[in-house]
């Protein structure tokens, strides 16, 4: 046994025997746990991803005359001012007013590198802070404080992705191709912090952690916290932090996020934590989940490890599917690398926790009013081949009293759709056949989509039906303005 006093002397002496968490898998391996927890007294973990959940507190001190925020905006970003006069808190994934592809990480990262942002101001105009605007230009330099406050950072691990429906989807993992074309995963696995330390003995409030190239500390568990998928809550100097471990991004259709080096070093204090320093990839397990599915629960395509997810190829019924990764490995073992150095030049010390992140806990959804989904409201569709006559699909809307007739081939999968308004057409202009005046791009929903979104997809469309169908295409029944109107009652 060793405690984390008798760490911080050998690192004060120099004689203190680090490891990164990559080396460490190789050291357990050839020496057991045992052997490696004796000679081994830190761990160094890092991971680089897109850490959405991300901002800065910022103090600008007073002006003269002096104002009250009431609304603020850094380079055309609005910040949050809710709190006292001159400070506010300025989200990574606020969307800029005026700039394309641009948002309040970018503010950031141009504040970490030196520059100056544009500062514009509203103030209430009050007896003690009479001044109503003002617009200057600041840097790090200018301002008193500069405090990055993250609720929920390095995900322990994280579900990876893929699209089953027809369509390209742009998502916060990324650009998902159709027909499950391609899989995106987050994290970086077997040296990611809390993926060293599962049961978090070593990881909790207080621990001092490196944050984007400067000293921070975990101040709890973040938002959505649920072992094996647990987060957490950071803060560190923004003014001390290093450009080579922070990077602005933007997802194309979804926000402006922002890449964050994290490492949190494990002391090795007894063999369970050794052991649990020597975990790898394939060992470590997460799902694809279809984003194809617009649900808050989405399928689950299959589970997978991590080592599945590196190797760049994953199996999806039967086909090879390209992976790519959305943290940045190399970075990340850059971040370990660095804070090794440090803590061998006895520049940065471990602490423990006061108090240590909970290892169960329940991640709950949003309350809300009971959700109505389309399998409530759908009918069984009168289904027909394209080689059918017009005659014949007129014949049989009029004997089973329906307008609208999903077009489908043998294995029931939708081709097309026709109406009685093209059915009408087709007398006119002489059409024989079904393929002839069909509709073949066909909107659809699927059975377990909110109802509301169908309601949305007729008026978007101006359309009065929509074909249900599973993630296969193939049809399951139909769902009409008419059947809505007389099951809500409108």
């Amino acid at each position: 046994m060793k405690s984390i006093e008798e760490i911080n002397a050998k690192i004060r002496e120099g004689s203190v025997c680090v490891v990164t968490a990559k080396e460490m898998k190789e050291i357990v391996t050839e020496m057991g746990t045992k052997k490696a927890a004796k000679e081994v007294d830190v761990v160094t973990t890092g991971t680089f991803g897109a850490m959405c959940s991300t901002g800065v507190f910022i103090n600008f001190g007073h002006a003269d005359p002096p104002i009250k925020f009431k609304r603020v905006w850094l380079n055309d970003v609005e910040a949050y001012t809710g709190m006292a006069a001159v400070d506010i808190f300025l989200g990574a994934t606020k969307i800029s007013e005026t700039r394309e592809f641009y948002g309040g990480a970018h503010v950031i990262e141009e504040l970490v590198f030196g520059k100056e942002v544009e500062m514009r101001a509203i103030g209430f105009g009050t007896d003690c802070y009479p001044r109503k605007e003002i617009l200057t230009s600041i840097s790090l330099q200018d301002v008193n404080q500069a405090v990055m406050v993250n609720p929920r950072n390095a995900y322990q691990r994280y579900r990876a992705a893929t699209n089953s429906s027809e369509r390209i989807l742009r998502t916060y993992m990324g650009t998902l191709l159709p027909n499950y074309g391609n899989v995106t995963f987050a994290g970086t696995g077997e040296i990611s912090p809390m993926n060293n330390d599962p049961e978090f003995r070593t990881i909790g409030i207080g621990t001092r952690i490196f944050l984007c190239g400067a000293r921070g500390y975990i101040i709890g568990e973040g938002t959505q916290h649920s072992p094996p998928f647990g987060t957490l809550m950071v803060k560190g100097n923004l003014k001390e932090m290093k450009p080579d471990f922070l990077k602005a991004c933007y997802f194309p259709g979804y926000a402006p996020s922002i890449f964050l080096g994290i490492g949190i070093p494990i002391p090795v204090l007894d063999d369970e934590i050794a052991k649990a320093t020597g975990i790898k990839d394939d060992e470590i397990k997460t799902t694809i989940i279809d984003f194809g599915v617009p649900r808050r629960d989405r399928p689950t395509v299959r589970e997978v490890s991590y080592a599945e997810l590196k190797s760049g190829k994953v199996e999806i019924n039967g086909q090879d599917v390209r992976v790519s990764p959305l943290s940045s490995y190399y970075i990340a073992e850059k971040v370990m690398k660095e804070l090794k150095k440090m803590i061998e030049k006895g520049e940065f010390f471990l602490s423990m926790p006061v108090e240590r992140v909970k290892r169960n806990e329940i991640f709950k959804p949003m309350k809300q009013r009971e959700i109505r989904i389309v399998r409530e409201f759908m009918t069984k569709a009168v289904t027909i081949n394209e080689d059918l006559s017009i005659e014949d699909a007129a014949m049989l809307m009029i004997q089973k009293n329906v307008n609208h007739l999903p077009v489908v081939d043998k294995e029931k999968v939708l081709k097309g759709i026709v109406t009685s308004w093209d059915i009408a057409k087709a007398i006119t202009v002489g059409a024989r056949r079904v393929e002839e005046v069909m509709t073949r791009d066909v909107v659809t929903v699927f059975p377990d989509e909110p109802i509301a979104i169908a309601i949305s997809k007729l008026e978007k469309y101006d359309i009065s039906a929509l074909p249900v169908i599973d993630n296969k295409k193939r049809v399951l029944g139909i769902v009409t303005s008419e059947t809505i109107s007389k099951m809500l009652g409108v």
